[in-house]
């Protein structure tokens, strides 16, 4: 009997979330889990063009696969994280600064 590993793929958005498991023949690749999942077809993007990683961590798409692996698919960032805690602590000063004043 052949081996298998089994993994999951996930990707998320705002709105929605993708979680499926696959099984594949040993030796897959991070490619081979992203196509066996069909999320380019149930979220219609270009899986091809989104950073990849497993369990976290940064992967190219040939790294094979182990069992149990979690093949994650990252959307780009909308705005960087530093920038929004700026405009944030902005607002909430603001705020404060328009409730101190008489």
């Amino acid at each position: 009997m052949a081996e298998v590993v089994r993994v999951e793929v996930a990707y998320a958005e705002a709105s929605r979330q993708f979680l499926t498991h696959v099984e594949l023949a040993a030796g897959a690749t991070v490619a081979d889990a992203i196509e066996a999942s069909g999320i380019a077809r149930e979220f219609g993007i270009d899986a091809a063009a989104l950073d990849v990683g497993i369990w976290s961590r940064p992967a190219t798409r040939s790294r094979a696969l182990r069992d149990g692996d979690r093949v994650e698919l990252y959307r780009p960032l909308k705005v960087d994280p530093k920038e929004a805690r700026r405009r944030r602590a902005e607002k909430a000063r603001m705020k404060d600064d328009a409730g101190n004043n008489p």
